[in-house]
């Protein structure tokens, strides 16, 4: 009602309540709505508001219904919907406002509703219905709570959210790059990123080790063939790219590597004595994501996924995934992320047919196992119905990003399915052919993901073992430099990721600039340090201490080994 008082010829679409608040998204034609353009609106919602005091409701047929929104198609589209389902359509008044809605409103907002309890947040672009498609329309977001002092909380909230944004702290810390000329979606990991990158790796490799995993290196690409068996043409091309015309045949850049680690595992015959066989990979993936969808690191079209997939006969399966759950738990306790995340074990809808592979006593069987398994070794989960993939039950790794929006970090998966469109089989102890089961799974998550959700954890305050850079040593003066490159020379022997800051600036400015940088460490070199042969080390938590160069060293090694 306000928007229409400040533009009349503003076409309303649709405007749902949210967790926190309201959107509703408009069509202003070639008027273009600024944030600044927000407090005049809001101004005019409190004018409004004490005259709102109950929603009248009518019924009407369709035809009426149109006839109400003769010059906005939006409307007459949801309407003509409405028709088609049978629905009851209802037109909501209050004030001089109609709309068209399905109702579930206060009863009289004038009361309800305190003036100081809600406030219009920001602009975004939004595709009608979310279809990139359609045009683009104007979403304005508000906030709305019970009271004044809950609103604040939530701003309060908001602005550590901004803070902690793992895209602005990305482009601050010099970590990873989204450029244009690139392309949207194909994040470019700089000299920084890249060396936390390389950390998570090196941590997920070394834990797949401890766990029995062997690592294996396969191609980013794949014929026709491969993912025609697979069924990913019959039921991904979504999100498939198009394919690569090349001698003769049609080739994808792989959206998943299960195929090929299914091909590499049938390089040679297979015995009961094999299994498990668990192949782990950090594979590169391309996926198709709709611009609208892209966001950040969280989001991407290429990314590196710590990939691993297990083939184990049935009567082991259980214990296997119990496995995997261990290893998953210890991933994420590495990472620091162990009170963060959750655990949804997700199951088919039996009514579904169209969804899920159609085989309700492998299904069960599964779904039996994965509970039994989990339930065994003291896993916390929720169960979700209907989110389990087309060949069988996962268990997804859950996070919320820094704006509240929960996430699929990564997920195990069970799958009697690809085992037997690919004819693998084994030899059991009596000589006779048995089908083996694949769990899908990840350590880390892809490292695109993991990596936003670690710099919105830590705000960009890495642990130690991180942190592209680990000490930076900050001479004071030109004479002390010649000690502090010999430091620098100690400890860079050692592994330790350290810089000397020899700029031209004063020691003020040097000391700041490691803070804004968010280093774990710094360390002043001047006259005593150089008296006494020693190194006055400076924590990012204010602490100090004043230690032997060798002391460091191993103080700083054990934090690493430590995962501090």
């Amino acid at each position: 009602a306000a928007v229409l008082e400040h533009y009349p010829d503003a076409k309303p679409t649709i405007g749902p309540a949210i967790d926190t608040g309201f959107y509703y998204d408009f069509d202003f034609g070639e008027t273009t709505i600024k944030e600044d353009d927000l407090k005049k609106i809001e101004k005019t919602m409190r004018k409004l508001l004490p005259s709102w005091k109950e929603f009248s409701h009518q019924e009407v047929s369709a035809n009426e219904a149109r006839s109400h929104y003769t010059h906005n198609a939006y409307k007459t589209e949801l309407i003509n919907d409405l028709e088609s389902e049978g629905a009851t359509i209802t037109l909501y008044t209050v004030g001089n406002f109609t709309d068209l809605c399905r109702g579930g409103h206060s009863e009289n907002p004038a009361k309800d509703i305190a003036p100081d309890s809600f406030t219009l947040d920001k602009v975004a672009g939004a595709y009608w219905r979310g279809d990139e498609k359609n045009p683009m329309l104007t979403r304005i977001y508000g906030f709305a709570f019970e009271n004044k002092e809950a609103l604040a909380a939530h701003q309060a909230r908001i602005a550590e959210a901004k803070e902690r944004d793992h895209k602005k702290l990305g482009a601050e810390l010099d970590l990873y790059v989204i450029d244009e000329q690139v392309g949207k979606g194909l994040p470019l990991w700089t000299p920084r990123g890249t060396i936390v990158k390389h950390a998570l790796e090196d941590f997920a490799r070394t834990l797949e080790k401890r766990y029995g995993y062997e690592h294996v290196e396969t191609p980013y690409i794949g014929s026709e063939k491969l993912y025609r068996t697979s069924g990913h043409l019959d039921h991904y091309t979504s999100s498939m790219y198009a394919p690569i015309d090349m001698d003769g045949g049609k080739y994808y850049l792989r959206p998943m590597a299960c195929p090929h680690h299914i091909r590499l595992l049938m390089r040679k015959p297979i015995s009961y004595r094999d299994l498990p066989v668990r192949y782990a990979e950090v594979a590169d993936y391309n996926r198709y994501e709709k611009s609208g969808e892209l966001m950040g690191m969280i989001r991407v079209r290429k990314f590196e996924l710590t990939d691993g997939h297990i083939f184990v006969s049935p009567e082991g399966l259980k214990e296997e995934f119990k496995n995997v759950c261990h290893l998953i738990e210890e991933g994420m306790r590495g990472l620091g992320l162990s009170d963060t995340v959750s655990y949804r074990f997700s199951k088919r809808d039996p009514n579904n047919k169209e969804k899920y592979y159609p085989d309700d006593a492998l299904w069960n069987t599964a779904e039996t196992t994965m509970r039994e398994a989990l339930d065994e070794i003291g896993f916390e989960y929720t169960e979700a119905e209907d989110e389990a993939a087309f060949y069988g039950p996962k268990l997804d790794v859950q996070a919320k990003n820094v704006n509240g929006k929960e996430d699929t970090l990564f997920t195990a998966q069970m799958d009697f399915l690809l085992p037997e469109k690919f004819n693998i089989e084994y030899t059991d102890k009596d000589g006779q052919k048995k089908r083996p089961v694949m769990i899908h799974r990840s350590t880390i998550g892809s490292l695109e993901r993991v990596f936003a959700f670690l710099i919105e954890h830590y705000g960009g305050n890495f642990p130690l073992w991180l942190s592209p850079v680990q000490l930076r040593i900050i001479p004071v003066a030109e004479a002390h430099q010649e000690y502090a490159r010999g430091i620098y020379d100690e400890l860079t022997a050692v592994g330790l990721r350290v810089e000397l800051d020899t700029e031209n600036e004063s020691l003020g400015k040097k000391i700041r600039n490691a803070k804004k940088d968010r280093l774990p460490y710094f360390a002043v070199i001047g006259d005593k340090e150089v008296d006494a042969k020693k190194i006055t080390l400076e924590s990012r938590d204010g602490s100090s201490r004043f230690e032997t160069v060798n002391h460091l060293a191993n103080d700083l090694l054990a934090e690493i080994e430590n995962k501090g």
